[in-house]
């Protein structure tokens, strides 16, 4: 029990850098302390106290503004930033190291028995103000953008965004590449991932794109033209200079 309390502390320090010490940490933060009731109405729920168990889940939402029934199945690690407004529901199961930002409704779409909640996979972050309605699956790795409403499955590794919710599936190698090319060029590569669909952040990626095309194609070239020409040298291209995207980082900063 208390190897658990210390990873769900130890997740706070991960996922918040607001987040100065241990004391701070239990007396202040109400996704921890939601989590905590939540461990032990959920542990008096499967001992068939169903009455004792939602007594204390009301007690918690009472404390700290989330809701969240004691059947909802919860996994290792899991962090709720802020907090208030969120609702998790009966029939809900969710992984390890799972992020949940204010607002977040879990919820169902019917009144009937039985499953009726979403399943999130491992490592899933649900933006502020999202909705996940309905007994699908959101799979490990996956993104709900900020007010959201999803109510179809997720593929692993996907983002969501809007209203209805759209699926935006990225490539993985694509995402490694651009992030490579912007490190090369001094750029924030979290600026300019598809998960935010800006105009702006778009062209970047396309520049990005075209960048590593070319220097695929010059590298090749040196290839070809070592092999004719011995005495030919690849000196390599010149370093970029810092400070010409200092502006740039400050505006980003």
């Amino acid at each position: 029990m208390f190897n658990g309390i210390r990873e769900d502390i130890k997740s706070v320090f991960e996922r918040d850098p607001a987040a100065r010490n241990t004391f701070e940490v239990l007396t202040n933060y109400p996704g921890l302390h939601a989590l905590l009731f939540h461990r032990l109405a959920h542990g008096l729920w499967n001992n068939g106290l169903l009455w004792l168990a939602r007594i204390v889940s009301t007690f918690s939402r009472w404390l700290t503004g989330i809701e969240i029934h004691p059947g909802a199945q919860i996994g290792r690690r899991f962090f709720i930033d802020h907090g208030m407004g969120v609702v998790i529901g009966e029939t809900t199961v969710i992984g390890d190291d799972v992020t949940l930002y204010q607002g977040v409704t879990l919820g169902g779409t019917s009144w009937n028995k039985g499953k009726r909640h979403p399943t999130l996979g491992n490592n899933v972050v649900v933006g502020a103000g999202a909705k996940v309605l309905g007994p699908f699956e959101v799979g490990d790795n996956a993104k709900i953008g900020s007010n959201a409403v999803v109510t179809k499955q997720v593929p692993e590794g996907a983002t969501v965004v809007g209203i209805p919710g759209r699926i935006i599936v990225a490539s993985p190698d694509d995402e490694v590449r651009r992030k490579k090319m912007a490190e090369k060029i001094g750029f924030d590569a979290y600026g300019v991932s598809e998960e935010m669909p800006d105009p702006v952040a778009r062209s970047i990626r396309s520049m990005l794109d075209h960048m590593h095309a070319v220097d695929e194609r010059m590298e090749a070239m040196c290839k070809t033209l070592q092999k004719l020409d011995s005495n030919y040298k690849n000196s390599g291209m010149p370093p970029l200079n810092d400070d010409d995207f200092k502006g740039v980082r400050d505006e980003e900063a």
